[in-house]
């Protein structure tokens, strides 16, 4: 009798883990571990032990192992991956894939060790305005060295893919992020915070300064709108530039923190006038697809990659980085709610194919059963 066929067994790390869901590479995680799980493979997540006060081995199918890190805010996730990542080399693991381009050194040990690995290397990091001086310096050589050292780099946009080919001259797959769309969601929730359906703008996202929300409440401030303008999200650590937004005084804006409760969340988005998206360094935008999927009248900043995911202004009005064009911007979206109504009517047309969870993770299989077969 033969033998049964083994599972493939595919390695997960750099996030923070599973199911904890807090940004977009968790999420990630979550929704194509899962997929992959139902589609035979044993998954197994890193989990940064930290965060995780119950430590089961196996949730929904997923082997879950607890890592140490050095805690400290920049040596955390980099000393969380490379604990991981021997971990991994001494398993019987067969692919290894890795998230986050500051990983891609420790691409030098899967080397020694001859396991095949992917990275999934995201935004323009060493772009970002925290990362000044030497951190900009490290992830710009770290994303260099997860071309050389990991066999398949994955960009998620196709802008993205270019900038790789242009600094690095190395090709990628491009596999971008899913959405979970949602046609009507009850305006319950928002009553928490004593808002009303259509009569608020939103941010969603950390509060830091690539994601230009300092810009956007003061380009709003200037309008003349009586909405609101809500902002949803946080920085985990004290920090001066996130407090000072903080302790703006102004009865149209409102921060509500993190909120963690997926429905509230859900109708925050689905019941606003308008989502504001100022996030500049990055490829597909969680946030964004998320506002995509609920129907959302999107407002971006004019970047290459935000004129991808909106498909050059058929899903979405652009302002540029100045507050003159967020205040011209506000006041267009008010003169004329027609045209909103139209982008709420169309945005979920915009996560076409590759925007499919489904979708994603074949894809994900196929660069996972290529690389064991080497």
């Amino acid at each position: 009798m033969a033998a049964p066929e083994r599972k493939l067994k595919v390695a997960i790390m750099g996030a923070k883990g599973y199911p904890y869901v807090y940004g977009g590479y968790d999420t990630m995680i979550k929704e194509l571990g899962e997929r992959l799980v139902a589609k035979g493979v044993h998954v197994r997540v890193y989990n940064h032990r930290a965060l995780f006060k119950d430590r089961p081995r196996f949730v929904n199918g997923i082997e879950c192992i607890y890592t140490p890190a050095i805690e400290s805010k920049s040596l955390t996730q980099l000393t969380h991956t490379f604990f991981s990542m021997l971990h991994a080399c001494f398993s019987d693991v067969d692919v290894i894939f890795v998230v986050n381009s500051g990983n891609g050194p420790f691409g030098i040990i899967t080397r020694i060790f001859g396991k095949p690995t992917a990275i999934n290397v995201d935004g323009l990091e060493w772009l970002r305005p925290k990362w000044k001086g030497l951190g900009a310096k490290y992830f710009f050589w770290a994303s260099k060295m997860a071309t050389k050292f990991y066999d398949q780099v994955i960009n998620d946009s196709d802008e993205m893919r270019r900038v790789y080919l242009e600094l690095f001259k190395k090709d990628s797959e491009v596999i971008a992020y899913g959405a979970n769309p949602r046609e009507s969601v009850d305006a319950g929730p928002i009553q928490r915070w004593n808002l009303e359906s259509r009569d608020y703008y939103l941010i969603v996202g950390r509060l830091v300064p690539d994601n230009n929300a300092d810009l956007i409440i003061e380009g709003f401030l200037k309008s003349a709108s009586q909405k609101k303008l809500v902002v949803v999200g946080d920085v985990p650590y004290d920090d001066a530039w996130a407090n000072r937004l903080k302790n703006i005084q102004d009865p149209r804006l409102l921060f509500t923190g993190y909120v963690t409760d997926p429905n509230e969340l859900a109708a925050l988005y689905s019941h606003g006038y308008a989502y504001f998206h100022g996030h500049e360094f990055g490829g597909t935008n969680p946030a964004m697809l998320k506002a995509m999927g609920y129907g959302c009248a999107i407002l971006a900043l004019n970047t290459p990659f935000n004129q991808e995911m909106l498909q050059n202004g058929k899903h979405g009005w652009y302002f540029e980085k100045r507050p003159e064009s967020v205040k011209e911007i506000v006041e267009r979206a008010e003169l004329e709610p027609e045209s909103l109504g139209h982008l709420r009517q169309t945005a979920r047309a915009g996560l076409t194919q590759k925007y499919n969870w489904d979708y994603v993770t074949e894809r994900y299989l196929e660069v996972f059963e290529k690389l064991a077969r080497k």
